[in-house]
């Protein structure tokens, strides 16, 4: 089988096409990317030197690139996306533009040529929990998007249930929790307070600390878009989490404080952020019944063996936060 990954040079692009390439040796992958800030090519050294990958620059909204891509492959996997919530509430129009045009386009190609689609996306296009309920996350809860990148997903989302109900186009959805693992930008949460912990530095957490957040380990989000793939209903969307219960951020922070040997004077608590949700959850049970997914291990041992990794690949995450890995791209691509 051929696949056309899209952001493939991304946190979990990238890992995804590890997991695909390790378990699917004989399967050739195509990886779309345009290199935003986000994405970093050193995520996938171990693959550049297959003969079964193949790295093509590009944006997912040229449709000419788009389209030639698509034609030789059997199957698309969506990734490609701005991702940061922080980011979109300071410039929503790139997130327009690649997270509702990009997937316009490569729905557009993929139902030219009758192609199988999946789309990954969010949980956050669901809004917020309340902290007092125990309520979770389901394939049924109504949209209700709070920021700007949550609004992009949604809108991504439901074109692409568009174009099955009105093309028939063989497609799937995965709304995912918070994700973590090897090759996180470190913009994000939880590799954010390692790396600045491993600098010591302080760790900023929004406002009180106590929101709550579903977090998936990377590799279990593999495995899951692997059983969609192959097991998964068209048409269907699937919600995809990690965890049984809540845990929230100043407790996250804790966990890691205590892995590094680092004591609580490390955490800086700083102004919250607009339209910041409470709590997400997630309920995975459509997942578990029709496709067998459940998480292999559990939160504290996949942290464990998530700041490991940050330990022993401090050049990976320095060189992104100095800007170093941009030059590379700027002689090699210009950008």
């Amino acid at each position: 089988m051929k696949l056309l990954v899209t952001g493939g040079a991304g946190f979990i692009g990238a890992n995804f096409i590890h997991y695909w390439l390790k378990n699917y040796p004989s399967d050739e992958i195509f990886n779309l990317d345009k290199l935003t800030y986000a994405g970093n090519l050193a995520n996938l050294e171990s693959a550049a030197s297959s003969s079964k990958y193949h790295f093509i620059l590009g944006d997912i909204i040229d449709a000419n690139i788009v389209t030639d891509l698509v034609k030789n492959c059997d199957v698309i996997i969506n990734f490609a996306a701005e991702t940061h919530v922080d980011r979109s509430i300071i410039n929503a129009g790139e997130f327009i533009k690649t997270n509702v045009l990009g997937t316009q386009v490569l729905l557009q190609a993929a139902k030219d040529c009758n192609k199988r689609f999946h789309h990954v996306s969010t949980d956050e296009v669901f809004g917020m929990l309340d902290l007092r309920m125990k309520e979770k996350f389901s394939e049924t809860t109504p949209y209700n998007p709070s920021s700007p990148y949550a609004a992009s997903k949604a809108a991504a989302d439901h074109l692409v249930r568009s174009f099955f109900h009105t093309y028939g186009l063989p497609v799937t959805i995965s709304n995912c929790s918070n994700n973590f693992g090897p090759y996180q930008f470190p913009e994000k949460f939880i590799p954010l307070a390692v790396t600045n912990l491993l600098e010591n530095k302080k760790v900023p957490i929004y406002g009180d600390g106590l929101y709550v957040r579903d977090w998936l380990y990377v590799d279990d989000h593999c495995r899951a878009i692997d059983l969609i793939l192959t097991k998964g209903k068209i048409g269907e969307t699937y919600c995809l989490g990690g965890m049984t219960q809540d845990i929230n951020n100043l407790q996250i922070i804790k966990k890691i404080l205590e892995i590094l040997g680092k004591d609580e004077s490390a955490i800086e608590f700083v102004k919250d952020r607009p339209g910041h949700d409470r709590r997400y959850a997630v309920n995975w049970a459509k997942a578990k019944k029709e496709l067998g997914y459940e998480p292999q291990e559990d939160f504290d041992s996949c942290l464990v063996k998530t700041v490991n990794w940050y330990q022993n690949n401090q050049a990976w995450w320095q060189n992104i936060k100095s800007g170093a890995y941009k030059e590379y791209y700027k002689q090699q691509y210009g950008r």
